[in-house]
């Protein structure tokens, strides 16, 4: 794979970052399953006949409702990871399944809600053809895309009448991805 073009540190990630780390894991699993199917087109364009990342979806929906168990889950993940690995010459399409497998395990912890937006940018501007240097645009139009749709889903995530899995109905003091980053920060002090 080309390489990825986004980490925690990129700069024009810090405003959705920030946003990510406001949110309750509920908001974020909705957020990040609501993503999917713009990665799911991308890869299925090079990829056609290999059904693993979207598998994972209904699968990821199922752990989220509680109707699966970890491990069932934590094989689809892996497939669409696998999935991933074997669309070797085909960026767009291997960013796309990373993609999908970090939206599912977003179920798991928060933190892989910032691997969805480092792989799903990534795979959207392989896709587009873009020239990773000239994407600014580009880019700044897709953050602003998943800001608002995290946006919607901080307003919407409570009204939603859905089964949860009960390790999602706790509430943690602190979100995931809000004490990574002051670990890091703690770190980068000593």
């Amino acid at each position: 794979m080309k390489k990825i073009l986004f980490s925690r540190e990129s700069e024009c990630i810090q405003p959705l970052r920030s946003l990510i780390e406001k949110q309750n894991h509920r908001t974020l699993v909705l957020w990040a399953l609501d993503c999917t199917p713009r990665f799911l087109d991308i890869f299925e364009a090079a990829y056609p006949n290999d059904s693993r990342p979207r598998d994972l979806i209904p699968i990821a929906e199922a752990w989220a409702a509680g109707d699966i168990k970890m491990p069932e889950a934590k094989k689809a993940i892996h497939a669409a990871h696998h999935a991933a690995a074997d669309a070797e010459g085909h960026p767009a399409a291997q960013a796309a399944a990373r993609a999908i497998g970090h939206a599912a395990a977003t179920i798991h912890v928060e933190t892989h809600a910032l691997g969805l937006i480092f792989y799903g940018l990534t795979a959207l501007i392989y896709a587009a053809g873009a020239n990773p240097k000239d994407c600014d645009e580009m880019t700044a139009s897709e953050l602003k895309w998943f800001y608002d749709r995290l946006l919607f889903w901080e307003i919407n995530s409570d009204k939603q009448n859905r089964k949860w899995a009960a390790f999602l109905m706790k509430d943690a003091a602190s979100n995931k991805e809000a004490l990574l980053r002051k670990k890091t920060e703690e770190k980068a002090k000593s």
